[in-house]
């Protein structure tokens, strides 16, 4: 019989035999709530037994009875003795040992993850969102190190929901890392049997760009999030191209790791802005870190600053210390016209604490959590009633609404106001208020292949980053469409706006094309010294990234919304073509269930190969979107495509639909029922 003695000497990449000294946990740094916990016994056997099974067996009598106080305490376990004593956060690539850049720059990624500059519950490996992890605990984060600076270029690293599965041949053009998270099979795919999954330690949360190793921090979404503000303007409330949001109020909640990016990205739109938070330590990050400009708890203090810098036509935002709800029940008691109005809390886990129900502070909310989740489950049912009231009275009034794509009205729908949903009945026909893919990414964005693109300059320095910038710029012709007009005016100002929070990073919403040339040209600049090694990547929140009726793909209407083919094609192209890093999410944005994301990481060293690879697979990993878009007959879509196609005469081909006329199908139905 195998013992484990026979299991340590059969592997060379492993966890050291010696205990490491157990960490101490500074106070002011935020910390997760305790998980749900539904396993029986035999579960939680299970959970304590797949936790050693990292650890060799000498340190199992130790750690037992440690990982076992852990996960009834946390409803998790994270491992906590493994954890690192220093300080983590995104090093200069040079400072990582690898033998290849790709081994090298993964580490800095996910270190960059984990900073406590970056990450919302960074002792818990939550990087933002409530629950998206880089992996599931510290004993897995260390063995991905390992393996990481094992890796060379004719080698792939497989991991599962956090776990470094091993290492295995393959070549220099294939992926250095394939990874997936979340993923489970059909009749399991619910958030009660995920969670005793992941409790059990065999599945991971990773959001969107958590598990996959891409978040630059709020900066990720600002882009987006300013996109989403003007274009809302624009569509609206009548402003002109070539204006802004100013005199105009936005009015929004969450500070947290994505929605941290609201208060910058209306800013950026000379808007004003009123972002409720109920954790006054993610106020005050934002604030220290010059996301937000104001504070206060004082409803009437909140408006008056509003109206003031409104009035002035000026930008401010103002981070209001309280319960989104009490927000806006203010703003319909005392007729206070709000021109816009969304809202950003973790609704994708509602009753994990990812949204604070009205008459709860955030400490009594936490409480709740740990010791009678049942009430909480009542108070949060009851608040997204009273919000959704609040939101119906202010869109009568003349508010333009939208759902921010966090699960928002689901979370109403789930908590038992049908009157959301279109039909009064399910979510089949989407609901009353807008998705803001539906009304303003995807028509005016997504169905022309803008996107998330982003870059990280692996050297750490500000100077590659700001090469970087003049570089995107001079690829972008503004003249073009109004989106590259934006574009050039985003990217130019980047640095102004003081957007990095974590490594130099940049996003910029781009086309297929425009991805490519400018990933072509930051390798040639790469290959000629002028900066450092850069890692790509893109939020899987894309034109072709991601399947989700409630978000990416809730302007799709041919009834394809709810299939996955989308992101697996993305995810599988992208492997087939060489990316350096693929990665498939279960849920990410929206919950476990209600969706499946594809992202990617390509490390550019500037080589050939990444020329090859950059010219096959950028285009790939964003006309896949555009092409399903198309087909399902979304207009711009269509003409991307056919411009797409007559581009690339003799090298890709695109099927195109044939679009059936609105009349014929009606008369042709009302033929066949009389």
């Amino acid at each position: 019989m195998v013992n484990n003695l026979d299991i340590s000497s059969a592997m060379t990449i492993k966890l050291d035999d010696k205990l490491p000294e157990y960490p101490k946990f500074k106070e002011k740094v935020r910390r997760a709530p305790k998980r749900d916990l539904t396993l029986n016994d035999r579960e939680i056997k299970l959970a304590l037994k797949n936790a050693l099974r990292y650890v060799p067996e000498n340190l199992h009598e130790i750690l037992a009875p440690e990982f076992l106080d852990e996960l009834m305490e946390h409803g998790r376990i994270y491992g906590y003795r493994f954890m690192p004593k220093e300080r983590i956060y995104g090093k200069p690539i040079d400072e990582y040992k690898g033998k290849c850049v790709e081994g090298k720059a993964f580490q800095v990624m996910i270190d960059n993850n984990l900073d406590h500059e970056v990450a919302l519950y960074p002792y818990e490996l939550v990087t933002y969102g409530e629950t998206g992890q880089v992996c599931q605990n510290w004993m897995q984060y260390q063995l991905l190190k390992k393996y990481l600076e094992e890796l060379t270029d004719e080698q792939t690293l497989a991991v599962m929901s956090g776990h470094p599965l091993g290492l295995f041949k393959s070549h220099k053009t294939s992926p250095r890392v394939i990874l997936s998270n979340g993923l489970m099979i059909g009749m399991f795919d619910n958030p009660h049997d995920w969670a005793k999954a992941t409790a059990m330690g065999v599945s991971s949360y990773g959001q969107m760009t958590a598990g996959g190793w891409m978040y630059i921090g709020p900066q990720g979404i600002v882009h987006g999030t300013f996109n989403t503000l003007i274009n809302a303007g624009r569509k609206e409330l009548g402003i002109p191209g070539d204006k802004d949001l100013a005199g105009h109020l936005f009015i929004t909640s969450g500070l947290g790791g994505m929605s941290g990016a609201q208060p910058k990205a209306v800013e950026i739109a000379n808007g004003v802005g009123i972002i409720a938070e109920v954790d006054y330590s993610r106020i005050e990050t934002r604030f220290n870190q010059g996301w937000v400009s104001k504070i206060t708890d004082d409803l009437e203090e909140a408006f008056e600053i509003a109206k003031k810098y409104m009035d002035k036509k000026q930008t401010i935002s103002i981070a209001y210390h309280g319960n989104i709800v009490d927000l806006l029940e203010y703003a319909v008691n005392n007729n206070i016209q709000v021109d816009l109005l969304s809202d950003q809390t973790s609704c994708h886990v509602p009753y994990d604490g990812g949204y604070c129900p009205k008459g709860l502070t955030f400490d009594e909310r936490t409480e709740l959590l740990n010791n009678d989740r049942e009430k909480f489950a009542e108070y949060v049912n009851k608040s997204l009633g009273e919000h959704f009231r609040a939101v119906k009275t202010l869109v009568e009034r003349g508010t333009y609404f939208f759902d921010y794509g966090n699960a928002f009205m689901k979370a109403v729908f789930d908590s038992g106001v049908k009157e959301i949903a279109k039909n009064g009945v399910d979510t089949s026909e989407g609901f009353i208020f807008p998705s803001y893919v539906e009304d303003i990414m995807g028509p005016m964005l997504f169905d022309y292949g803008y996107g998330p693109f982003r870059w990280v300059c692996l050297s750490g320095k500000t100077e590659d980053l700001r090469k970087t910038d003049q570089a995107a710029m001079s690829v972008i012709d503004p003249n073009r469409r109004g989106q590259d007009r934006d574009n050039y005016i985003w990217i130019r100002d980047a640095e102004k706006n003081q957007l990095v929070v974590g490594t130099q990073a940049r996003i910029l919403y781009q086309d297929a094309l425009g991805r490519r040339d400018i990933a072509l040209k930051f390798n040639e600049m790469v290959r000629e010294g002028v900066v450092g090694p850069i890692m790509l990547g893109r939020d899987h929140h894309d034109t072709g990234g991601t399947d989700s009726p409630f978000r990416e793909t809730s302007n799709i209407y041919d009834g394809s919304n709810v299939t996955a083919d989308m992101a697996i094609h993305c995810y599988a192209g992208n492997a087939a073509r060489g990316m350096s890093l693929v990665a498939l999410h279960n849920g990410g944005g929206v919950g476990i269930s209600k969706s499946i994301n594809g992202g990617f990481g390509m490390v550019l060293d500037g080589s050939e190969r990444v020329d090859d690879i950059l010219k096959k697979s950028i285009p790939w990993d964003t006309m896949v979107g555009v092409s399903r878009r198309s087909w399902a007959r979304n207009e711009h879509s269509i003409e991307t495509t056919i411009e797409y196609n007559k581009k690339f005469d003799g090298q890709d081909h695109i099927t195109i639909p044939f679009v059936a006329n609105d009349d014929l199908i009606e008369k042709t139905l009302n033929n066949y029922n009389q």
